[in-house]
């Protein structure tokens, strides 16, 4: 089992000292794109996981969001989080469980509830689906 939140995003370079202010203002940072590590977990092969749940994180068009980056990465399942609210800091959360059969609304209630949910549920699918190993 893996997780992390990974920046989308890093500096491309880095100074090679202390950036010392200036007449022409802060400097501009160019960035350049991390690896897409969910994309590449779940890409098809020998090493790939029996399931690959991905997570996201949306502040519009939750359901919409979840479900293209469900296709995108080729993920068996994503968590949607909407965080335009007081997600963060908070200990709940609603959450929306997307899959290519379809989807889940998951009510608002406790961040280790929807955990403990989440797992129950990897567990059932997992048990369900033994390797063909």
């Amino acid at each position: 089992m893996l997780s992390a939140a990974v920046a989308d995003w890093r500096v491309d370079t880095v100074a090679g000292g202390k950036i010392k202010k200036g007449p022409g203002g802060p400097p501009t940072l160019a960035l350049i794109e991390n690896p897409d590590i969910l994309a590449g977990i779940a890409a098809p092969g020998s090493d790939r996981p029996r399931l690959v749940i991905g997570f996201a994180a949306e502040t519009t068009d939750l359901e919409a969001n979840a479900r293209a980056k469900l296709s995108r990465k080729g993920c068996d399942w994503i968590v949607g989080n909407d965080v335009s609210d007081d997600v963060f800091g908070s200990d709940g959360n609603a959450v929306l469980l997307v899959s290519r059969a379809g989807t889940e609304s998951w009510p608002r209630q406790s961040k280790v509830d929807i955990a403990r949910a989440l797992a129950a549920r990897i567990a059932d699918h997992l048990a369900t689906r033994p390797s063909e190993a």
